[in-house]
């Protein structure tokens, strides 16, 4: 059985910096209006937020973090069946 926590190397996350830059650049063209985010650090230590409209308008934030949550629980069920 696979154990539910992975040891984080230390390295940097390429499609991190990638996604992050992706959000950042579709800000300040005027596309991404508003976020809703938990990030990930090193030794266990995790950060939540929301900006812009997903702040302003929380009922819609939680629609799109149920729908990350949905995304999310497919991919682990997914790889559950692979083992």
């Amino acid at each position: 059985m696979e154990t539910p926590f992975k040891l984080v190397q230390n390295k940097i996350s390429h499609d991190t910096v990638e996604a992050a830059k992706t959000i950042v650049a579709d800000a300040e063209s005027g596309d991404c209006i508003g976020f809703a985010i938990t990030a990930m650090y090193r030794h266990g230590n995790y950060t939540v937020n929301t900006a812009g409209e997903a702040y302003k308008s929380p009922t819609f934030a939680i629609g799109m973090v149920v729908m990350l949550l949905y995304h999310l629980i497919k991919s682990v069920i997914r790889k559950q069946g692979k083992a």
